[in-house]
């Protein structure tokens, strides 16, 4: 598919819309909670320790078979649960934003941990339907266009989410957040249902068919290297991300309106031109070449923080930095979301995609809360070259993992 049959398909604007409505709730409950509880002089080690509020995205696998096995009449087994879930959402945004973190702590996590459990549903039903209606050699444009949106929605959720902060105050952030998922509704209301197989007949049989359907046909060392390869590839870039916010803040002292804006002139930007670079470039030099390079661009980002921690408070080094993370990170993001996708298939690929996308973040979720002792003990500028060496191992099984995704592709064996 060439680029201008991308930019003029509905299927492609739909996945657009799509990701804006699955990169939104994501960032509302990670980085800007952060900046929040930060803008409130919480410490910390309880700003780092609400990272355990994104657990349900680490676990959605286990109600992913859900997805897999039931249908709303009328919807369609996929379109039925993007209308549920995002409407979710909402509800559980609206339920967040009049609450104090400062007064009601408890049921600020909770409503918080509600925010994420809607939002990692969507995610599930997202990627599901992306999986099923892109064909072999659409994956890479496709993800790319559902990368795009969702990383434009994490720049409405985090730039924007800080200027509406500063003017009418956190709680109108969430509020105008539910509000803006109407964008995905719109995509919900515009797509098609994907062509799938019948879906098993019963929540236990699902489960297991994911798992055991997966070992048959890639076989257990295959499945084996996907899976640690999906736990790697992003692990240095979630862990960095958790501290990214006091780092701005505490480090080099800019306000909330000094990152947003910046962030806003080039991210876009750069998530543009990443995103569709980054699905060209593995339509023609192939994914296995492309996750290389991708994720060494990714590991040298981090770089540009360090050489950003020595420059201070420079909002033109600053925009630099912040161009070339949003750039890395939408071209890596591309080759790995259509690696992924090789992975699955679609009479289960809620729950192997659930699962997939799941390890892809654990390592982020369940070491992140350590991240911030970890700059105590050896500041910003060893944080940052800790998580560029963390960024080898997924590199390198990245390599061997394409070589499985080529091999499905070539067999085109999408059944069972």
């Amino acid at each position: 598919m060439t680029l201008r049959a991308v930019v003029s398909s509905r299927r492609m604007l739909v996945l657009f819309l799509l990701g804006f409505s699955s990169g939104l709730p994501l960032l509302l409950v990670g980085a800007t909670l952060q900046f929040e509880m930060t803008d409130r002089m919480i410490p910390q080690s309880a700003v780092s320790a609400v990272v355990a509020v994104g657990i349900p995205y680490t676990f959605k696998f286990l109600w992913a078979p859900m997805v897999d096995r039931f249908r709303f009449p009328g919807f369609g087994r996929r379109r039925g649960w993007l209308l549920a879930t995002q409407l979710s959402v909402v509800a559980a945004l609206v339920v967040l934003a009049p609450i104090d973190p400062v007064r009601s702590p408890a049921a600020f996590f909770g409503a918080a941990l509600f925010v994420a459990l809607c939002s990692a549903t969507q995610d599930i039903v997202i990627d599901a339907y992306t999986t099923d209606l892109l064909a072999p050699d659409e994956r890479a444009l496709g993800s790319s266009v559902s990368v795009m949106g969702y990383r434009t929605a994490m720049l409405v959720a985090g730039s924007g989410a800080l200027v509406i902060a500063d003017v009418i105050g956190w709680s109108g952030v969430y509020f105008a957040m539910a509000a803006l998922i109407g964008i995905g509704l719109v995509g919900t209301m515009l797509a098609e249902e994907p062509v799938a197989q019948s879906a098993p007949r019963t929540l236990q049989r699902t489960a297991i068919e994911a798992v055991t359907e997966m070992f048959g046909r890639l076989g257990w060392k295959a499945t084996l290297l996907a899976l640690a390869f999906a736990i790697t590839y992003k692990f240095g870039e979630q862990l960095a991300i958790v501290v990214l916010p006091s780092f701005y803040k505490k480090q080099l002292l800019f306000t909330n309106t000094e990152i947003a804006l910046v962030n806003k002139a080039m991210a876009f930007i750069a998530i543009a031109i990443g995103g569709t670079l980054g699905g060209l470039l593995v339509a023609v030099q192939g994914v296995r070449r492309s996750l290389v390079l991708f994720g060494i661009g990714q590991a040298m980002t981090h770089v540009a923080y360090i050489v950003v921690s020595y420059t201070g408070h420079d909002l033109a080094v600053f925009a630099v930095a912040l161009f070339i993370e949003n750039m890395s990170a939408a071209m890596a993001t591309s080759a790995f979301v259509a690696t992924l996708m090789g992975f699955c298939n679609t009479r289960v690929s809620a729950t192997q995609y659930a699962l997939l996308t799941s390890l892809a973040g654990a390592g982020g979720r369940v070491f992140g809360w350590l991240a911030g002792d970890l700059v105590d003990a050896v500041g910003y500028r060893g944080f940052f070259t800790i998580t560029i060496a963390m960024a080898v191992p997924g590199i390198v099984l990245g390599y061997f993992a394409a070589g499985i995704q080529s091999r499905e592709v070539a067999r085109g064996d999408d059944d069972p």
